[in-house]
């Protein structure tokens, strides 16, 4: 079903169990089942990594967790996009790195995903206590109704006498002692020092030329969003009068530390995530954002790498605003003009001449604004990569190389650029001059960033929790190329007639928002354009029939929807509203015997 409606009774559906070869992580080496569970409500988090709505989900579900400890039970299923996922200490590291406090299954096979049908990250399974599937969401802003359903299911429970309190099955991991713990980016000060973001101690750290030396830590190491606190501060910038502008990623904010007096202060963000409506421009603490990963100077502004919502925003110290400035925040590789670009999770910025590099990781490519031949705006175009399905290590000409989910870029004295190739572990080189795509270094951790140190490169190794200082090599390494497609199974269809149907029932003691116009927004395109021969483009329904081209064998289906609902109180003249949004990316094989409708569940049941 496709609104707000009473959903037709239906029968109830047995939770599969809980399968992955990767096994258990945070249970202090025990393997949980369903049975073990009983008794309790289980949510599942079906993430990745490498998601950036994954990870805002994982911050919504804190407080729900800590709320309802003795109820509740969250266990995320790593379903793996990338290869690198697929690895078990990959896994154990963004489970640390991330804070994740409750037991997670490692799936690198996706087996429990294709149980329970899941075709979106991030989605949530609720489970009841006697082992019913009662309930699905995908992607962001269910915190809201999760709560309500929670006290129900504990209400109802508790009554049949079905419900067990108690503390739950997570154990956390013992604390490892290094100087970094999973840093993100840094930058070398005037001083000759490097400041660094130590991502997951939520504080900036100092370190002498050497760039091992702690200086000085910026930051209690607490999770907040005061003057002396952040929350996985992420990419930094230089500013003119010497002052750094910090993305703190977790805050939706942008700070501005002095590195003379170590003072602090926010000057971008009101620590609220950005969600569709809201303003994209104005007062510079009035606006809210949205995972802010990097920052750059470049046209006299600060640039903003705004993952949250697939777009490059700019922060203009002189007049305290921001403004989007490129990018539609639908996810998916697009050039042209800025403002009609896509990305798709936007991490790395380097400014060089009249050049804004781009790590645009979640389609593994490299990309660069620069000024529009008219001189009107500024235009985007892809240097390294083609979309969000092809990913790998391939060196040689730019059209055929690849990447994987690269974090960082850095401008080199000879114009050409180093990419920080995070999950191929390596620091490759584009030269715009030939048009090749080379291997500096290879057996780096998960690197995501790389600073200039007279003759050195300083890469930041996440994963290693360092600094790593390289020699910039006058030859390139050579690799074996590999090339790889994401292990999402492609959903079959029929050619022809397609039934697209996003699954929305709003939640317990809401209903649809409709005071200001509709209160759903469905968008529809695809991979290649002409898969798609007609039901294409906006529009207010949440179903739409598509019509697929036969002579098409595969392709993507990119559909975004939005639905907004309200608590459905009369009585309240300014009841409390939410927004529920998600993207998705369907890869389809077109054959005779496919399906003839596509559901996808944004909220609720597929009845």
């Amino acid at each position: 079903m496709t609104s707000a409606a009473s959903a037709p009774r239906r029968a109830r559906v047995r939770a599969p169990e809980l399968i992955g070869e990767g096994g258990w992580l945070n249970t202090g080496g025990k393997d949980l089942t369903l049975a073990d569970l009983r008794g309790r409500i289980v949510i599942l988090d079906f993430w990745t990594f490498c998601c950036i709505n994954c990870l805002h989900v994982l911050d919504e579900l804190r407080e729900l967790e800590e709320k309802h400890r003795d109820t509740v039970v969250i266990i995320g299923v790593h379903s793996p996009k990338f290869v690198h996922e697929a690895e078990h200490a990959a896994v154990v590291d963004a489970v640390e790195r991330y804070e994740v406090h409750h037991p997670v299954l490692d799936d690198p096979k996706l087996a429990t995903w294709k149980q329970y049908a899941v075709r979106a990250w991030p989605t949530l399974v609720v489970i009841d206590p006697e082992g019913y599937i009662v309930a699905q969401h995908a992607g962001e802003g269910h915190a809201h109704a999760l709560a309500r359903l929670v006290a129900e299911l504990e209400a109802e429970h508790e009554t049949k006498g079905t419900l067990r309190r108690g503390d739950g099955p997570y154990v956390a991991p013992e604390a490892v002692a290094t100087d970094l713990r999973f840093p993100g980016k840094a930058l070398l000060l005037p001083s000759g020092n490097f400041l660094v973001s130590d991502s997951t101690r939520h504080q900036l750290v100092e370190l002498a030329a050497d760039g091992e030396s702690v200086v000085r830590r910026i930051g209690s190491g607490e999770r907040g969003f005061g003057p002396d606190a952040f929350s996985e501060p992420q990419g930094l910038a230089l500013l003119p009068d010497g002052t750094v502008v910090v993305a703190d990623t977790v805050n939706h904010a942008l700070r501005r530390f002095d590195p003379a007096t170590g003072s602090v202060e926010t000057v971008a963000g009101t620590g609220r995530q950005w969600w569709q409506g809201s303003p994209t421009s104005g007062p510079a603490l009035e606006v809210d954002l949205s995972s802010p990963w990097d920052v750059a100077w470049w046209q006299g502004k600060v640039w903003i790498a705004m993952a949250g919502v697939h777009q490059l925003w700019t922060w203009d110290p002189a007049t305290r605003t921001v403004a989007v400035a490129a990018g539609t925040t639908n996810e998916g590789l697009v050039d042209g003009p800025a403002a009609e670009a896509w990305f798709a999770q936007p991490s790395g910025l380097a400014a060089a001449g009249d050049r804004l590099w781009v790590a645009d990781s979640e389609t593994s490519s490299l990309r660069y604004l620069e000024a529009a031949p008219d001189g009107d705006g500024n235009v985007v175009t892809s240097a390294v990569g083609t979309g969000l399905f092809d990913f790998g290590h391939r060196d040689g000409d730019a059209g055929q190389a690849l990447l994987q989910h690269p974090l960082g870029v850095t401008a080199l004295p000879d114009g050409s650029v180093a990419v920080c190739d995070t999950y191929n572990h390596a620091l490759r080189r584009f030269d715009p001059a030939t048009g090749q795509v080379t291997t500096l270094a290879t057996d780096l951790r998960e690197p995501s960033d790389a600073v200039l140190a007279g003759d050195d490169i300083v890469v930041v190794e996440s994963a290693r929790h360092r600094l790593t200082r390289l020699r910039l090599p006058e030859e390139a390494v050579r690799v074996d190329a590999v090339a790889h497609r994401t292990r999402r199974a492609a959903t079959e269809v029929a050619g022809g007639t397609l039934r697209l149907d996003v699954v929305f029932q709003a939640p317990s003691g809401q209903k649809l928002d409709t005071r200001y116009g509709p209160s759903t927004r469905l968008l529809v395109s695809s991979t290649p354009p002409e898969l798609l021969l007609g039901g294409e483009g906006a529009g207010t329904d949440l179903f739409r029939e598509l019509a697929l081209n036969p002579e098409l064998t595969e392709g993507v289906l990119h559909v975004s929807a939005m639905a907004a609902s309200c608590d459905d109180d009369p009585d309240n003249e300014y009841p409390a509203c939410h927004v529920h949004q998600q993207d998705w990316g369907v890869p389809v094989t077109v054959t005779a015997s496919g399906a003839t409708r596509l559901p996808l569940v944004l909220a609720g049941m597929d009845g």
